[in-house]
């Protein structure tokens, strides 16, 4: 019987003991998949807990996608070049890390907007945490044109920018910045947590100057339509909503651990009936 899992914190909110219960459902496994709320001050302790040692794999929420690092006995190359984990295997030598956040990203993207990463495509993420360092990565595999970061502390997104091995035309913006200049981007992505239940009155940027046809899309999955995402609807953008994201890594991360082939697209339209309550 599998035991898997997810440390963060907080995590109570989470959705994956939902999706990981159906995946281990259309696989014909048996398992569970627990909550580990860590207090960030107390981490390193806590993560070597025999609750978590006995899973045999989990995922890794904020505050921790780095933390966690220093615990691992193996990176696999896209978690080490991102410097950010999402999910953990137990091996017979140890924890190994991996980051299914941007494939599942740029996937979820493609599924809904097949021709939005493409060579003139001009990208802006907001952000510049664990989650932002996966989804640059990924897109830094596609063919576009630009990937620019903005965040409140700009050291952090060039940190990211610096450590990516890929050659992109890249650069750095103030989120004040970002706001003035979003006209010039064609997909822009926020990546942080702003705007999550309880705090749904919470905008990362004002998006006055954001032209029509944009594609915006947030992480944030609750809820499902944020406050950012409902003010770029307002100024005709296209909208591409965190809940897809998450269900898609969430089904690599499941491959990693089972070695079989779920099917994220059998789960969509039930997952958004969860989330919206029906």
């Amino acid at each position: 019987m599998l035991k898997l899992g997810l440390i963060g914190h907080p995590v109570g909110h989470s959705m994956s003991p939902w999706i990981h219960g159906k995946l281990l459902d259309q696989q014909n496994l048996q398992g569970s998949y627990e909550l580990f709320d860590l207090e960030p001050e107390e981490f390193d302790q806590q993560i070597q807990s025999p609750e978590i040692k006995k899973l045999d794999g989990f995922n890794v929420t904020v505050p921790f996608k780095e933390k966690i690092i220093p615990h691992l006995a193996e990176l696999d190359e896209s978690a080490k070049e991102m410097g950010a984990v999402n999910t953990v295997k137990n091996t017979s030598e140890g924890w190994i890390g991996y980051n299914t956040d941007g494939i599942g990203f740029a996937d979820s993207l493609t599924n809904d907007y097949p021709t939005s990463l493409k060579s003139s495509t001009r990208i802006l993420l907001l952000g510049s945490g664990g989650a932002c360092r996966g989804i640059y990565y990924a897109l830094t595999k596609k063919e576009v044109a630009a990937i620019d970061i903005a965040n409140r502390t700009t050291q952090r997104a060039m940190d990211i920018i610096q450590d990516g091995s890929q050659k992109i035309n890249s650069t750095v913006l103030t989120l004040e910045e970002a706001s003035e200049h979003l006209a010039n981007y064609d997909v822009v992505i926020q990546t942080t947590t702003v705007g999550m239940s309880p705090n749904d009155d919470q905008l990362i940027i004002p998006v006055d100057h954001m032209t029509k046809d944009t594609i915006v899309s947030d992480i944030v999955y609750r809820p499902m339509e944020t406050r950012f995402l409902q003010e770029a609807k307002k100024r005709g953008a296209r909208l591409h909503f965190g809940h897809q994201m998450l269900l898609q890594q969430a089904v690599y991360a499941f491959k990693i651990w089972t070695e079989t082939d779920p099917d994220a697209s059998k789960l969509l339209e039930e997952f958004e009936k969860k989330l919206k309550g029906v």
